[in-house]
C-alpha cells in the first residue's frame, strides 16, 4: 500500500519516526513530507533513511513528476502526524502553499490527522471549527492524547501514541474495527455536573469533570454518529463535531433532554445530576451577620430526569436504547453493585454504567473503571483504562444493542 506520511512542526515530529518505522515494516512503501517547521525537529536524512525513499518539501524538486498532484493521486492513505493547529487551519481552508498541503487536497483516499499541541491550541474555538469542518467532510482526526505536554503543563494535546495512530490507519483502509456501527444514527449524551443556585454567587454542585462524557462523544462520533451533546459545568472543552446544547441546573438539563431525545436513537445520560435543589434562591448575596444564627437552606427533590426519559420513549412507543450512568459508593444497606442494581430497576433504562466513586476516584481523573449493567438480564460487564478506553468499551456495547432498535425518523 502507498501511504504518505505529512510531518507537522511539533516537538512531536520525534515519535512519528516509529510510526514510521511500523508503517514499514508492514511492508508499506511511505513517502514522509514534512512541513519546512518539521525539519526543524527531525531532519530529512532520518527520514529518508527510515523510509527508503527521497523526502521534499517543495513543489519545485523533481518539477517533470508533478509530485504535488500524483502523490495525492497515487496514495492509498495519507496520515498526518503530528497534525499541528497550523496544519489543521490550513488544511480546514484548502491553503496549498507548499507540498504537504497540495497532496492533501489531491487525495484520493482516506485522510487521518493525528493532531498534537498545547491543551488551549487545541481547545481554541478556530481550531475546534476547523476540526469540525475536517470530520463533516469525512476527514479521520484523532483526539489527542492527554497528559505531560512540552512544559511543565499537562492536559489533552499529546501526540496518541505510534501504535494507535498506527492501528487507526490501517483500520482506515481495512474497515477493521472502524464499521462506523453509529453511522446514520443520533446520539445523545449528557455530561458534567449541574450546579443549583443559592444566591447569584453561590450554589450547590458536584465534583464531576465532564471527562467521561466528552469521551464518551468523541468515540460517537468516531462510530459515525450525529451527537447531541447537553453539557453541564465540565473541566473540559466538548469534541469538536457535536452539536453542542449549554445548561447549568438539573431543571435546564431536564428540558435540554426530552427535547433532544425525541428523534434520537440512542441517549446516555453521563451527567452528573443533583438530586436536590434549594427550595428558594436569593435574589441576593447571603451574608453573614454578626450576632445571627447560620442560614438553614431548605431542600427539594430534582426531578428524575432519567426515569423521564424512559417514560417518554415508553408512552410514544419509540425504539430507543437509554443508558444511565450511576456514581455509587457502599455503606451498610449494600455494596456498590447491589446499590446499582436496585437503582437499574427503579430507573428501567437498558444499560446502566456503574461507576465505584470517593475523593480522588473517578471525578476529575484520566483514568475511569465501571461495570456495565443491562436491563436485559446479560452477565455484567467490566471496562477499564483511560477515559476515552472506557467510552470505547461503552460505545461498542452500545452498538451491539442496536440491532434491535430502527433508525430514528
Amino acid at each position: 500500500m502507498r501511504i504518505v506520511l505529512g510531518v507537522g512542526g511539533g516537538i512531536a515530529a520525534y515519535k512519528v519516526a516509529s510510526l514510521l518505522r511500523l508503517f514499514t515494516e508492514a511492508g508499506h512503501q511511505v513517502t514522509v513530507i514534512p512541513t519546512e517547521a518539521a525539519t526543524r525537529f527531525v531532519g530529512v536524512a532520518t527520514w529518508e533513511a527510515l523510509s527508503g525513499n527521497p523526502v521534499s518539501n517543495s513543489v519545485f524538486d523533481d518539477v517533470e513528476k508533478v509530485n504535488h498532484v500524483r502523490l495525492g493521486h497515487e496514495a492509498n492513505l495519507i496520515v498526518v502526524a503530528p497534525a499541528t493547529a497550523d496544519l489543521l487551519a490550513k488544511a480546514a481552508t484548502g491553503q496549498a502553499g507548499d507540498l504537504l498541503t497540495n497532496t492533501l487536497l489531491m487525495a484520493h483516499g482516506p485522510v487521518l490527522f493525528a493532531p498534537a499541541m498545547h491543551t488551549e491550541m487545541w481547545q481554541h474555538a478556530a481550531t475546534r471549527a476547523n476540526v469540525a469542518t475536517l470530520r463533516e467532510r469525512g476527514v479521520a482526526v484523532l483526539e489527542p492524547a492527554s497528559g505531560r505536554l512540552t512544559g511543565a503543563d499537562s492536559g489533552p494535546g499529546r501526540l496518541p501514541d505510534p501504535e494507535e495512530i498506527f492501528e487507526a490507519a490501517m483500520a482506515l483502509v481495512t474497515g477493521a474495527g472502524r464499521e462506523r456501527p453509529l453511522a446514520g444514527r443520533t446520539v445523545t449524551i449528557s455530561a458534567g455536573g449541574t450546579r443549583e443556585a443559592l444566591d447569584p454567587v453561590r450554589f450547590l454542585g458536584n465534583r464531576s469533570s465532564g471527562k467521561q462524557g466528552a469521551a464518551l462523544a468523541a468515540a460517537a462520533l468516531a462510530a459515525g454518529a450525529e451527537v447531541r451533546f447537553l453539557a453541564a459545568h465540565m473541566d473540559v472543552e466538548p469534541p469538536a463535531g457535536v452539536e453542542l446544547v449549554r445548561v447549568e441546573s438539573a431543571l435546564e438539563l431536564r428540558e435540554a433532554a426530552l427535547k433532544a431525545a425525541v428523534d434520537s436513537d440512542v441517549v446516555i445520560m453521563a451527567a452528573a445530576v443533583a438530586d436536590f435543589r434549594p427550595a428558594e434562591v436569593s435574589d441576593t448575596k447571603i451574608k453573614k451577620v454578626d450576632g445571627e444564627d447560620a442560614p438553614v437552606v431548605h431542600l427539594v427533590r430534582n426531578p428524575d430526569i432519567l426515569r423521564e426519559l424512559v417514560e417518554q420513549r415508553d408512552a410514544g412507543g419509540a425504539q430507543q436504547l437509554i443508558v444511565g450512568f450511576a456514581a455509587e459508593t457502599g455503606d451498610e444497606q449494600g455494596d456498590v453493585l447491589e446499590h446499582a442494581a436496585a437503582k437499574l430497576k427503579r430507573k428501567g433504562c437498558d444499560l446502566l454504567v456503574v461507576n465505584h466513586v470517593g475523593v480522588g476516584r473517578v471525578f476529575g481523573q484520566d483514568e475511569n473503571s465501571v461495570v456495565i449493567l443491562s436491563g436485559r438480564g446479560a452477565e455484567p460487564e467490566q471496562a477499564s483504562g483511560s477515559k476515552a478506553e472506557v467510552a470505547a468499551a461503552v460505545i461498542v456495547r452500545v452498538a451491539s444493542e442496536l440491532p434491535l432498535v430502527s433508525p430514528a425518523p
